[in-house]
């Protein structure tokens, strides 16, 4: 046993500058633009939903926690379940009108896209 040396997984051999965790650098950032500097599309769709109908809003520059804001207060107005999912909101039920009334007053530019 005295010929056996530990391993070490995160022994430096040299290092010029500080830290080594990079992980602040490979994060993208995201805009998080006015709301009236944002273009909105609202449609409903069923695909891939096994017959239930879903209200998807996209577009959003938005950082994550204002997205989760906004959300809960679409849902409380519509009385209905969502979530996000890259950067676009998806409340269950149709609500094209609702949606695109309360949007308008919030200041976002949205139409209602699809049939």
């Amino acid at each position: 046993m005295a010929g056996k040396r530990k391993s070490n997984q995160n022994r430096i051999a040299y290092q010029e500058f500080g830290n080594t965790d990079n992980s602040l650098a490979l994060t993208r950032g995201v805009p998080d633009l006015p709301p009236n500097k944002q273009d909105l599309r609202i449609q409903a769709t069923r695909s891939g939903r096994k017959g239930k109908t879903v209200t998807i809003i996209t577009g959003f520059q938005h950082q994550p926690e204002t997205l989760t804001k906004l959300l809960k207060q679409l849902k409380s107005q519509c009385g209905s379940g969502g979530t996000v999912k890259d950067n676009t909101l998806e409340i269950q039920g149709d609500h094209k009108q609702p949606l695109l009334e309360t949007l308008t007053k919030l200041g976002y530019k949205a139409k209602i896209s699809g049939g």
